[in-house]
C-alpha cells in the first residue's frame, strides 16, 4: 500500500489530533482552517467528508461544538482532564522528591500536552518551580517498571542497595552483595517512594527507598506468596514509616487549641478529643521514635506528652541534647 494512501486512510485520526490539540472554547477553527491543517499533514479533505467525520467523532464521545460569529467555528468542549485538574497533577509531579530534575521536565510535558495548545500555554504560564531537593538516581522510573513486571508475574527481584556519602557517590551496602526479596507493592509515604519486600534469608517484611536501589533485575525464582493476615499494608505503614517508626506504645498528647487542624491531619478525623478550657488532649498509639518526638518538640511548648513515662524522659534526653551542643 502506497504512504499517500496510508496517510488519507488516517484523515478521522488526524481530524482527531487537530480539534484535541489546537481547539477549546475560546479557540474554533474554521472549515477551511481545518483543511489547510489536514493538507500541511499530507492529507486532502472535503467539506462534506468532514462533516461525516466529525459526527463519527460525536459518536465516539468526542464533544465537537460550533460556535458562529462570522463564519462557523469548530471546537472540542471538554477534555478527559479539566485545567484545574492538570494543574494538580503538574504540582504533585513537581513537588515530588523521588523523580528527578530531567524527568519532572518531561513529564509535566507529556501532563500539558493533554491540555491543548492554548490551554497548555496557560497552565506553563501558571507553573511554579519549587527550589527543593530531587533525586539524582535517573534509573528510578527503570527499577519501578522491573518491581511492576515482578509483582505481576510473582517473581522475585535481585538488586543493589547504597548510601551517599559526603561526595555524593554511591556507598554499596553488604559491599555490594545482591538482595534477593520477593516484592510484595510500592508505596509513596511522606515523598519518598519505597518498595516494600518479604525477606526470605531472616523471614521478615521489609522496606526500602526505591531511589537508593540499582541493578534491579526480575528473577526467575517464584517470590513468596503472603495471605492478608500476614502482610497487612495499612498497619505495616503505620508502624514503620514516619512518626510511627517503632514499637508503637499508647500515649496522651495535650496541645493548644491552635493546633487542631495539625493534630487532625495528622492523626485523622476519627480520634476522641477531650477539650479543655485552653488545650485539648488525645490518646493515640505511637512509637518512642526521634521522629515522633522531633514531630512534638517543633511546637515550642504548644505540645505536650502526658503520658507514659518512658516518653516523657526520651524528650527530656532530646531536649538536654540539644542544650548541649550549644553551650
Amino acid at each position: 500500500m502506497r504512504v499517500g494512501s496510508v496517510t488519507q486512510r488516517m484523515k478521522l485520526l488526524f481530524l482527531k489530533d487537530i480539534l484535541l490539540s489546537q481547539t477549546d472554547m475560546e479557540h474554533g477553527m474554521t472549515m477551511a482552517e481545518i483543511i489547510e491543517a489536514l493538507a500541511s499533514m499530507g492529507v486532502k479533505a472535503e467539506r462534506k467528508s468532514i462533516y461525516t467525520d466529525m459526527e463519527l467523532l460525536r459518536n465516539y464521545g468526542i464533544k465537537i461544538e460550533t460556535v458562529k460569529t462570522n463564519t462557523v467555528r469548530y471546537y472540542v468542549e471538554e477534555r478527559d482532564f479539566e485545567l484545574a485538574e492538570l494543574k494538580m497533577l503538574v504540582d504533585a509531579v513537581q513537588s515530588s522528591r523521588f523523580t528527578t530534575p530531567r524527568k519532572t521536565d518531561k513529564l509535566i510535558k507529556k501532563i500539558a500536552s493533554l491540555a491543548g495548545v492554548y490551554q497548555a500555554d496557560r497552565l506553563n504560564r501558571q507553573l511554579i518551580i519549587p527550589d527543593r531537593a530531587k533525586t539524582i538516581n535517573e534509573s528510578i522510573f527503570y527499577n519501578i517498571d522491573a518491581i511492576h513486571e515482578a509483582i505481576h508475574r510473582k517473581r522475585k527481584i535481585s538488586f543493589k542497595y547504597f548510601d551517599y556519602n559526603t561526595k555524593k557517590r554511591r556507598i554499596y551496602r553488604k559491599g555490594g552483595e545482591l538482595y534477593c526479596e520477593t516484592p510484595l507493592t510500592l508505596c509513596w509515604n511522606d515523598d519518598e517512594y519505597y518498595l516494600i519486600a518479604y525477606n526470605s534469608k531472616h523471614e521478615k517484611i521489609v522496606h526500602y527507598r526505591v531511589d537508593r536501589m540499582s541493578d534491579v533485575i526480575v528473577c526467575e525464582e517464584k517470590g513468596m506468596k503472603l495471605s492478608k493476615k500476614e502482610f497487612n499494608l495499612k498497619e505495616y505503614t503505620k508502624k514503620h514509616f514516619g512518626m510511627f517508626g517503632g514499637e508503637l506504645v499508647s500515649a496522651a498528647l495535650r496541645f493548644d487549641k491552635s493546633l487542631v487542624n495539625v493534630v487532625l491531619d495528622k492523626f485523622g478525623k476519627d480520634i476522641v478529643i477531650m477539650d479543655n478550657e485552653d488545650t485539648f488532649d488525645i490518646h493515640v498509639e505511637v512509637s518512642n521514635s526521634p521522629v515522633f518526638l522531633s514531630w512534638i518538640f517543633q511546637f515550642r511548648g504548644l505540645a505536650k506528652i502526658v503520658a507514659p513515662k518512658e516518653l516523657q524522659r526520651d524528650m527530656l534526653e532530646i531536649i538536654e541534647k540539644n542544650i548541649n551542643n550549644y553551650k
